[in-house]
């Protein structure tokens, strides 16, 4: 709760994303993760430094108990606290789309978290993440090593901030 906020909105001070609405499936799997040290061991991943420790105390069965505990949030898309170009974004996401969906929704089938509703600065921080192999670059990532050439095609934090705009005009009914 002092992280992620009582409701799992989020806490952009400290990058903690939204947890509420998440899917069990993509929660479970980065919690696994953060634990095994697949994620949150990079030294420039500064907000994975500060999650890995937390979920490395974790076990099967707590896991469990926080998946479900989080399953009670109710989903409220994330407050929007950024801006771009948003027609240049729409013809950028066309990329993400075969992965996360059109709508943003996410893709179990293939590993792909939903996008829409997410903290935008999550989003954009985690794009710079994966751009510059801050994450995604364990052996044992493979979802994760999928997201690197993706976001490498991203020319710079304008056209990650333009395809995050577009994405947050998705999933906002």
């Amino acid at each position: 709760m002092t992280c992620h906020g009582a409701e799992g909105q989020g806490n952009e001070g400290i990058q903690a994303p939204r947890i509420a609405g998440m899917e069990p499936w993509y929660l479970k799997r980065q919690l696994e993760n953060f634990r095994a040290g697949i994620r949150g061991t990079h030294p420039e991943d500064e907000q994975g430094l500060a999650m890995q420790p937390m979920a490395a105390k974790l076990t099967d069965e707590s896991i469990a108990e926080l998946i479900e505990w989080v399953g009670t949030f109710d989903y409220v898309p994330a407050e929007i606290t950024l801006d771009g170009n948003t027609g240049r974004g729409r013809t950028i996401y066309q990329g993400c789309a075969s992965c996360h969906g059109v709508g943003g929704e996410g893709n179990q089938a293939f590993g792909a978290p939903a996008l829409a509703g997410q903290n935008d600065w999550y989003l954009v921080t985690q794009l710079k993440n994966f751009k510059a192999g801050y994450r995604g670059t364990h052996p044992d990532d493979s979802f994760g090593a999928m997201m690197i050439p993706m976001a490498r095609t991203l020319a710079d934090e304008q056209a990650m901030r333009d395809v995050v705009s577009y994405i947050n005009t998705l999933g906002r009914e």
